[in-house]
């Protein structure tokens, strides 16, 4: 009996571990390895162009997948899209049916998150951008070129006529900034006075006008040896603090001011306008250029308070490169050859002479950097056949200016809207803030002062880039004051700002290339012209 129930017992323990498990088999593990959506393939983190009319996109996995239940509510569209699951062409795909017609000018995005979806295990997230082209129709009457340049000009210009600050004439820091104006970009508008003027936009009687307001505010308003704050009270001329320790002496923003004071002085050259140009000089003389040259280098800042706490040198290859011009240039407090050579150029290390999209780039960073580099320093400063031992300054900016619009056509990360009629990275307002644009720094906001300032140098692509801007964009992007700031089409943003240091340049670089009266203005200067020989220029 006992061998019996022995027997019974381990029978039942062999048919126990025969037993199929009540455990759950574990999913496949795998990926999504791209997206198909109007015939074209997109990688996870990258975005294609589609049509507003897209219908349907193809998943493609890399094990075999099959809708379950709930498997839609693992998966969202930013913003937000009607749809539905439906099988694929194969076992390894799966076909998501949109529902609504996508918007235009718009970028959306389909994330696929990591997990059990699908009947397998997904061991990543993925993110799949799909963008809609903006409505290509004209928003305004076609005129000529000519014409939509003048109009450029002059609707542009009006920031610093109609929105200069009531009591000192100098330009506001940006829209809606009440009492604070700056410095650099009231030199922008400096120079765009005498765009202005040349091109019969105001008169000159009006020019003059202005231009001895904002002499006359200067004249008692804060410095620190000579040299103006970023920013001061429109009112009262006292210095409001840039940041914490920035509450004192910029010299790159009062290079700036000085750069359009100059090509006014030279500019209003009449008879009856001497007081005005011996304003200028007073203020021009009274900048402590040597006072900044330290360690065989010109420093950006120095504050009463936390004296050279900012230790910011002034090297190239950058916007800086007016700042050492006009310290060579200065009749009262010059600075040596040996700070331009060794703190500028750093003995040559501001050199690059690699090639970009074919372009050979003489100076700077890999791809140029931003392309306010090109712009600020020349407003007054003409690159034309302008060289010394390091560069051919007009190749420079040339080459600078077609890598930055040959990197938009390329796009090589995706960006919603980019190509050759719609391009320039520059420092800008974004979505988030403020931010130095570049193809290595590329957040899909395109500046419209980065292709207008380049006018000079890449005259077809700038013009393409204004008409692109004005007629296509227009009604988005064309206001008071003339191109809105920045803008990013895949997120349908359009920055609702204006900034003097990117209107400036549009004015001043659109009529340089025009007519060159900016560059003649500044470069007859007598100072100027012996500065440049100091530092060893030469002018072909």
């Amino acid at each position: 009996m006992k061998k019996i129930l022995l027997l019974l017992a381990f029978s039942s323990a062999l048919f126990a571990c025969e037993k199929p498990s009540d455990e759950p088999v574990e999913a496949a593990r795998a990926t999504v390895m791209w997206c198909l959506a109007d015939g074209k393939k997109v990688s996870d983190g990258a975005t294609v162009t589609v049509d507003t009319s897209l219908s349907e996109i193809t998943m493609v996995f890399s094990s075999a997948v099959r809708i379950g239940k709930g498997d839609k509510l693992h998966l969202s569209f930013t913003p937000d899209l009607p749809f539905s699951l439906a099988t694929g062409p194969d076992s390894e795909s799966l076909r998501l049916l949109i529902e609504a017609p996508l918007e235009s000018g718009r970028e959306y995005k389909l994330l696929i998150p990591k997990g059990e979806v699908f009947g397998v295990r997904l061991i990543s997230k993925s993110v799949f951008g799909f963008a809609t082209g903006y409505d290509s129709s004209d928003k305004f009457p076609r005129i000529s070129r000519d014409s939509l340049l003048t109009l450029v000009e002059k609707q542009t210009f009006k920031y610093f006529r109609d929105y200069a600050h009531p009591v000192s004439g100098m330009a506001r820091e940006r829209l809606g900034s009440g009492e604070t104006v700056t410095t650099g970009g009231s030199g922008f508008g400096l120079a765009a006075i005498v765009a202005a003027v040349h091109r019969g936009l105001i008169s000159r009687e009006e020019g003059y006008a202005q231009v001895l307001k904002i002499t006359d505010f200067l004249a008692s308003a804060e410095s620190f040896h000579g040299v103006f704050p970023h920013w001061m009270n429109g009112s009262t001329g006292a210095a409001i603090p840039f940041s914490t320790y920035d509450d004192g002496a910029d010299l790159v923003e009062t290079a700036f001011l000085m750069e359009g004071l100059l090509a006014c002085r030279n500019y209003f050259s009449g008879g009856g306008e001497a007081e005005l140009r011996n304003k200028i000089t007073a203020l021009w003389e009274a900048v402590e250029w040597d006072w900044f040259e330290r360690n065989d280098a010109l420093y950006w800042h120095w504050s009463p308070k936390y004296g050279w706490q900012m230790n910011m040198k002034i090297s190239g290859w950058n916007e800086g490169l007016i700042v050492y011009v006009l310290g060579a240039s200065s009749p009262t407090h010059g600075i040596s050859r040996s700070s331009y050579d060794n703190g500028w150029a750093r003995g040559g290390g501001m050199r690059n002479g690699r090639q970009f999209y074919g372009i050979t780039l003489p100076l700077g960073s890999d791809y140029g950097g931003p392309l306010f580099f090109a712009h600020y320093s020349f407003l007054g400063l003409d690159p034309r056949g302008l060289s010394d031992r390091y560069a051919n300054y007009w190749e420079q900016n040339v080459a600078h200016a077609r890598i930055n619009q040959a990197y938009c056509v390329a796009n090589p990360k995706g960006k919603t809207g980019y190509g050759a009629e719609c391009w320039g990275l520059t420092a800008s307002d974004v979505p988030t803030g403020y931010v130095a644009s570049s193809p290595s720094n590329d957040n899909g906001v395109i500046a419209p002062t980065a292709a207008l300032s380049s006018m000079p140098y890449t005259p077809d692509e700038s013009i393409a880039a204004m008409e692109y801007f004005y007629y296509v964009l227009g009604d988005r992007l064309w206001g008071d004051y003339g191109f809105r700031d920045a803008f990013h089409l895949g997120q349908r943003w359009f920055a609702p700002s204006y900034l003097a240091i990117d209107q400036g340049p549009i004015v001043v670089m659109i009529e340089n290339y025009r007519s060159g009266a900016v560059w003649d203005a500044f470069m007859k200067d007598p100072d100027v012209t012996s500065g440049l020989a100091k530092l060893g220029f030469s002018r072909q």
